[in-house]
Parts: structure tokens; sequence; C-alpha cells
């Protein structure tokens, strides 16, 4: 596929040019980022788009003069526009430093010896990069006040809407025409004095500049297209800068030329709030994304009572009147735009909490929740993960009342015996509550997870994983991608039926002492036709079929077998 669009960076301003696009129109849009996160990281959700983490760039190519070739260690793309946001040079402070505070003081971020959380940060700067900074320190657990150096209009829209979001919030001071004047020794910590002598003096234990080296944003001419570079230090005027470059692309000749970005967010009318107020019982405190199209999500209801067994399963719901984040016209009449959409999912786990240890699910008041996005098709229009993916950490959504659900682990009654859980996709989210479960317990028996998925990255919980089968000898994590290169493709029936998942049990797969669980896509588990107690199978090569004829019973209406099942489509 040859993409419209790609932007190097996933900062402020790439986000910025990349949702702009897609609020015209632009369909094919990719953004390459070489680190793991976002900046705002909600802005990948809210505007649908394409997002690669990790992707460390190797070469950039002009084939034609509409054609970028970008390779990155993993893949190649090409692209009609290709715009890369500039890594800048920074320059130390220019304000006086007493020696013996120098240590405190340093360019860009913390070292990576120095602890953030709670931890009384000034942020010097200016920039789409003093807000990404402002934003990771903030994460990391950090107080942090911001003394802006540059005006407000050289920000890109969205860092713009960060620092405001923040700073309504509470999570961050911006001092916006404070500027030190000198910093000094106050008991081993920098005291920060402020020129404009309105500003009292403030103690802290670090202080971070962003300031750009000379001539960082400085042109001879303007670059062409297909290929731009953004300074994110530029001031409001450069044509190449965070509040310009839009306009300048705009402008110039390809895809994006004469192009206008438009909201996709309708104003929030009085009645839309009534709506909400009526409706919506939890708040979203945590949202998490993986890629732009799966999210790990966290809900606290107004009643904290999120009392539930592993695996089971809840609703959520948002109003028909939320904003999508595609254009699918769903011709919705009035009476229709005021009801609640509402789909079950099944409760995950983190497994294990903020510090490595297991998590204890008696200790926290929110639900986790691992949601896949659905795009439109020609022959669907799905309507809550469109509206959910609009969503930021804060806002309101439904929370059903009732927990239900007898996909459980009551039949795993002894430590020694096996238990392994076949899942597709968001499949596992069930079973890494089950898996938690399991582990607190103390469990002794074999436990092996296995998922199928197109690509690594589909993965949301692997890392998790990945720690725990070293700490837990008698754990395996097993992932099946279908279309991830250079690796074979096997289907979790396929894993079953060549003996490897009997490989990973201690005593082989051994329906005396082994219970299976299978979530995710109909096609992988092939529920039985029953014609009493004898089973039939349509599908002859799904997982249930291919247990069964290994000598596993399927559950049967009031009758528990040793394979458990969850359709979760």
């Amino acid at each position: 596929m040859i993409h419209d669009l790609i932007v190097i960076g996933a900062g402020p301003t790439g986000l910025s040019i990349a949702s702009d696009a897609r609020q015209a129109g632009v369909e094919h849009i990719l953004v390459l980022e070489p680190s793991a996160q976002a900046i705002p990281a909600e802005a990948v959700g809210r505007f649908a788009l394409s997002v690669r983490f990790q992707a460390s760039i190797e070469n950039i190519e002009t084939l034609t003069p509409d054609r970028v070739l970008v390779e990155t260690a993993q893949e190649s793309f090409t692209t009609r526009m290709l715009v890369e946001v500039a890594q800048p040079a920074y320059r130390p402070h220019e304000f006086p430093v007493e020696p013996s505070i120098a240590g405190h003081v340093h360019i860009r971020g913390l070292p990576g010896d120095a602890d953030p959380a709670g931890a009384d940060v000034l942020v010097v700067g200016r920039g789409d990069d003093a807000v990404s900074a402002v934003v990771e320190l903030v994460s990391a657990g950090a107080n942090v006040v911001l003394a802006f150096s540059g005006r407000v209009t050289s920000l890109s829209r969205l860092a713009r809407e960060t620092i405001a979001s923040l700073e309504h919030r509470r999570e961050i001071t911006v001092l916006w025409r404070s500027k030190v004047e000198e910093v000094v020794d106050s008991h081993g910590f920098p005291m920060v004095y402020w020129s404009d002598r309105m500003t009292p003096a403030l103690q802290f234990d670090h202080i971070v500049t962003i300031a750009p080296a000379p001539h960082t944003h400085e042109h001879d001419e303007l670059p062409r297209p297909p290929l731009l570079i953004v300074d994110p230090l530029a001031d409001e005027d450069h044509a190449l800068g965070p509040a310009r470059i839009w306009e300048t692309l705009t402008a110039m000749p390809g895809v994006l030329e004469g192009r206008r970005a438009v909201t996709t967010r309708p104003p929030r009318t009085r009645e839309i709030e009534q709506l909400r107020l009526e409706n919506y019982n939890a708040t979203i405190t945590h949202f998490d994304h993986s890629h732009e199209d799966l999210w790990v999500i966290r809900v606290q209801p107004d009643r904290a009572d999120v009392t539930h067994r592993a695996g089971q399963y809840t609703t959520l719901g948002l109003g028909y009147w939320e904003p999508r984040v595609d254009d699918a016209d769903e011709a919705l009449g009035d009476e229709v735009r005021q009801r609640l959409i509402r789909r079950s999912y099944s409760i995950s786990s983190p497994v294990t909490d903020d510090v490595g240890y297991l998590l204890d699910p008696g200790e926290h008041e929110w639900m986790e929740f691992y949601i896949v996005h659905v795009r439109p098709s020609e022959d669907r229009i799905p309507a809550l993960t469109p509206r959910l993916a609009a969503k930021r950490v804060g806002d309101r959504v439904y929370l059903g009342p009732k927990i239900a659900g007898r996909y459980t682990l009551d039949e795993v009654n002894h430590p020694d015996v096996d238990v392994v859980f076949l899942s597709t996709g968001t499949g596992e989210a069930p079973h890494n509550a089950m898996l938690n479960e399991l582990l607190r317990k103390g469990h002794r028996g074999g436990i092996v997870s296995v998922v199928s998925v197109r690509h690594l990255r589909d993965l949301g919980y692997l890392e998790t994983h990945r720690e725990l089968e070293k700490r837990y000898p008698n754990y395996h994590y097993v992932a099946l991608p279908t279309r991830e290169p250079e690796v074979p493709k096997r289907y979790v029936q396929d894993f079953i039926a060549a003996g490897e998942l009997a490989d990973l049990l201690p005593s082989g797969l051994d329906p005396r002492r082994t219970h299976v669980y299978l979530c995710g896509n109909p096609a992988m588990i092939g529920p039985p036709e029953w014609e009493g107690a004898t089973p039939t199978f349509p599908e002859s090569n799904s997982a249930v079929a291919v247990l069964h004829r290994l000598g596993f019973t399927p559950d049967r209406r009031k009758v528990p077998g040793n394979v458990h099942f969850e359709e979760y489509w």
C-alpha cells in the first residue's frame, strides 16, 4: 500500500499534523515513533491514528517527485508525502547557577539515575518539546512547574490542548511570564529567583531546560514536497514550525493541497451534558494504547464495589450522542441519539501491580478491560468502540451494575492439576484474571496460555507474561502470530495437534488431570452440537474438536467437562 502521509515523530507536533490530516479526510496516514510512547497518548485513539512504536528509521530515500521510501529496522513503507519532526540540538541554560548545585540542572530531561516520582521539577523552555518534557515528567509522578519562555501561539494545536488540560486538572503549574534570573544553593537544592519580582523564590529538586541551539530552525529556502522537516522549537512565524506547518502543507502541491482541518467533535451542548449526568456512573482512570486499535482501559464505578470472580464479564456503554472518531453515517434518528450503546466485555487484569507483585483484586476500585477498536466495514458500522476511541482519562462512561458469567475456575479444584488457556486476540482478557488467581493461590500444576494474533504488536500484555514466565517455572506463555514476517503461520488448533502444547505440560496433555479454557473467535473454538450426551463438531478442525479426539470432554449445559469455552464474538 502507498500511504498518503507518513509522519516521523509521535510527539505533539507529529500527532497534530497527523490528526489534522485525518480530520481533513486524508485516508492512509501512518506515524512512526522511535520510542514506545506517544505524547499526548490519548490523541492516538481519539483520532484513530495508526502508529508504529519503536520504529527505528534506517533509511529515507526520495524515489520520484511524489514518492518517498521510508525503511525501519522491521518494515519499509512508500508514501506520497513524508513529514519528519526534527530532533533539535539543545544549548545549556543561560541563567547563573551556583556550582554546588549544577548537578541538579539538566538539559531536556532527568538523568537515568534520578527518580522523578514525587520530585519537584521546574521545566524552563519553549516549544512543543517543552510540553513533551512536562508530560513525561507528570506521567512519571513528578510535581511539575513549567516556566514557558516562548509564546503559546508557537505551539502545535495538541501541545496547546495538552498544557491547558494539565493546568485545568491542576497537574502542573504554568508560569507564562516568569523568567529565571538565578539559581542558588539552598541546603543542597536549587532555589530559583525570578526577574519579574512578582513570582516568589521557589525551591526544586531538579531543573530541566529546553532551549534550542542557535539556528536550529533557520532555513535558507523552504524545502519542497514530498519531504519536509519540521522544527518543534520554531517560533510561530516560521513556515515549518508547529504552529504553521499545517498551513504550509495545505499550500504546497501534493495530497494535502487545499485541505482544511475540521473537528469531528461536536460542541458539548447543555442537552448532551444532561444526558451524561443522567446515564453515566463510572470514570475512565487509565487508557493505555498498545497501538491505535488495541487498548487497555480501567474504569472506576461511582459505587466502588468491583467484586467479581476471575473470568466474569460486565457491560460498558456510551450514548449514541457521543462523537465518533470516524465519519461513518449511522443514519440515527433523534430518539436513537438519546439511547445508550451497551456491550459486554470480560474483565481483564494486569496480573501484577505497579511494583511487580501479583495484583490483589481486593485492593483497587477499578475494573480493567482489553478492547479492540472495531472499524466500519461494508456490512457493519460498529457503534461503541469508535466512540470509546474519542475518550480519555477522566471521561465518564456507563458501567453495568451486574457482573455475571459461569466461565470461571470453579472446576479447578486441586492445586496440582494442569490448566491450559487458549485464546485469540482480546479473548485472553478473562485468562489474565484467571492466571492472577492461580498464581496468587500458589497453584503447583502446569499453566500454559496460548494466544493467536495477527502480529506480535497485537499482544497488549506480552511483557507482563514474559516476566511471569521468568518468575514461575510452571507457567508458559505462547504467542502465535499469523501474519508476522518470517514467522511460520500456526493456529491454536495446529499447536495442539502437533503435540507442542503437550510438551509444555509436566504430564503431557492428559485429560485426567487437565482443564482447558477457550475464549475468542468461534472458528477457533468450534463449539459442539449435542444429540443427547453425544457431541458432533461442525468444524472438524476446531480446537474443541481436536481436544475431543484426544479424550477431552466439552462442557454440556449443566454437565461440566474439562473443556470450558466462552465465545467472545
